[in-house]
């Protein structure tokens, strides 16, 4: 299973590739929400696809909201989108909802809770 990790902290990008490739999840990095467009550009060129996006909100270039808005808006528009941020106020975390995230989960993140929330979100096909 493939998993898109977008976010701009090259920390956090390789705390969770790290936790979610021992869990056996393959994962693709994007430093932002332009970036991770596209990298969903490039895995649709090559005929794959992630079961998963993880994203963050505060980014460069184009931050997570806007990221959300435009993969809902294309052919992964059925993808789950697990927002991983530091951001807990209610009217963002509902923005995002109805913007089309899944999940929503607050730094620092507990491996275990990750991973969980990931087996929530996704299902063995």
């Amino acid at each position: 299973m493939l998993i898109l990790m977008v976010d701009d902290s090259p920390t956090i990008r390789s705390s969770v590739s790290f936790c979610i490739q021992n869990a056996g999840y393959k994962v693709v990095e994007a430093v932002d929400g332009q970036d991770g467009l596209e990298r969903l550009e490039e895995m649709k060129n090559q005929g794959i696809a992630p079961s998963l996006i993880i994203t963050d909100v505060n980014m460069p270039r184009m931050d997570g909201m806007t990221f959300i808005e435009n993969v809902k808006k294309s052919e992964f528009r059925y993808l789950p989108i697990m927002v991983l941020t530091t951001e807990s106020e209610e009217g963002l975390i509902e923005k995002g909802r109805a913007l089309g995230a899944s999940g929503w989960l607050l730094k620092p993140f507990q491996p275990e809770e990750l991973l969980w929330a990931i087996k929530k979100l996704v299902w063995e096909r």
